[in-house]
């Protein structure tokens, strides 16, 4: 007789170390497990995740408590229906299209170099501490036309709000730290508010004081909620994966070799490093109803723990899954930044990050960037570097050692690709 393997547990050191084990098991033997430790039912196979993205009977309604004390407010991620459609509608605009080509990726090249011109010089550097966590920060206050010299408080209020995310243990200090930041910021946002909305500029806080849709108009909670979310949801998904995408480059020579000789692979290095080592690991849903999936049956009213870290190395889904391979033929680039990715490191269906392709620009030209920089890159310390959390996952450090090019000419900054169209 077979003896089946222990079920892992999440919460375990063992687990935070390196989940991906444990996610075969899950996978293999427990593709819908009741975990004690969350009291939740995790999932773990490609076809499950990307149901309860889906699926209307797999709701939101569990972000009430898992994100609403954080952001001191409903968010999009907890809206169904008409509000959700109406407020997505209100902020997606300058997420895509001609609004983020022509408006703000000045400000995301602009950042960049501002960044890299900080380290260009060095022998080495931690691009972790000195770009990654740094960057998409920078670049969401720059857009809400925010006081440059708050950039640093931003970033504090950024940490706390992604530490009470990730808090599957309920640690009560980090909860305490993640709504204090969520009062603080908001106390912080509400007197500029007010003035745009008397006087609106070109930036993007005015444009959520003054966008209407339907009738509908954010109100003062609305907007510091988004821009709470915005901080959390927006800097978390891009630092990690920044990280992440060199981290992983660094580690296959001759695929960093293919990206700087072919900038137009980038995109591509960005969506398989969404699909091997996801920044978020995990996405919760809650059940209106009984539910069957291809484990068992999920009770209503219960929290489903959606393992995007499994479901994006499911062997059912992809030819070598636990191989980073940015030619693979089963992830198609022109679909990774959209609601139609063969990936789930954006959630699916309706709640489809409205973020995504800020996402992709920011990568793309961060990237770009950092190989016209430096034309030679390794690990600084030999080997690299591990992940590091549970909930949301990637390289704490990445010492680099670094070997500059020329500065470009005064006025003449090398001019990264366009994001893509998006063809909502």
């Amino acid at each position: 007789m077979t003896t089946l393997p222990q079920p892992p547990d999440i919460l375990s050191p063992e687990f935070a170390a390196d989940p991906y084990p444990g996610y075969r098991i899950l996978r293999a033997h427990y593709p819908l497990f009741h975990d004690p430790g969350t009291d939740s039912f995790l999932v773990s196979r490609y076809e499950d995740v990307a149901r309860a993205f889906r699926d209307p009977v797999f709701t939101t309604d569990n972000y009430a408590w898992q994100l609403e004390p954080a952001h001191g407010g409903r968010t999009l991620p907890q809206m169904s229906g008409r509000e959700h459609s109406v407020r997505r509608a209100l902020v997606a605009p300058a997420f895509r299209g001609r609004e983020l080509r022509e408006k703000f990726l000045p400000v995301i090249e602009r950042n960049a170099r501002e960044l890299i011109d900080a380290f260009r010089d060095a022998a080495e550097t931690d691009l972790v501490a000195s770009f990654a966590t740094r960057f998409p920060i920078n670049v969401i206050v720059d857009m809400l036309g925010l006081d440059r010299a708050d950039h640093d408080r931003f970033h504090g209020w950024y940490v706390s709000a992604v530490g009470f995310l990730a808090n599957l243990a309920q640690d009560p200090e980090v909860a305490e730290a993640g709504r204090r930041a969520g009062r603080e910021l908001s106390a912080y946002l509400l007197p500029i508010i007010h003035e745009r909305r008397a006087n609106p500029g070109d930036d993007l806080l005015s444009t959520l004081c003054t966008a209407e849709v339907e009738g509908t108009r954010m109100n003062d909670r609305d907007i510091t909620s988004f821009v709470s979310l915005l901080l959390s949801a927006g800097g978390e998904t891009t630092d990690k994966a920044l990280a992440a995408l060199f981290r992983n480059l660094l580690a296959h020579p001759d695929q960093l070799a293919a990206v700087r000789a072919d900038r137009s692979l980038i995109p591509v290095a960005f969506a398989e490093t969404l699909r091997f080592t996801p920044p978020v690991q995990m996405i919760m849903r809650q059940t209106a109803a009984e539910v069957t999936l291809s484990g068992g049956t999920v009770p209503a009213g219960a929290t489903v723990t959606c393992l995007i870290g499994a479901a994006n190395r499911d062997e059912r889904q992809y030819a070598r899954p636990d191989t980073f391979d940015v030619l693979r033929g089963d992830l198609s680039p022109a679909t990774a930044f959209s609601a139609a990715a063969d990936h789930v490191a954006f959630g699916l269906g309706r709640h489809f990050c409205a973020g995504a392709l800020l996402a992709h620009a920011e990568v793309q030209v961060a990237a770009g960037q950092l190989l016209d920089a430096f034309p030679a890159m390794d690990f600084a310390e030999g080997a690299a570097p591990a992940d590091a959390g549970v909930f949301t996952r990637g390289p704490e450090h990445l010492r680099v050692r670094l070997a500059p090019g020329e500065d470009p000419p005064d006025g003449l900054i090398p001019r990264t690709p366009q994001p893509p169209r998006d063809s909502r």
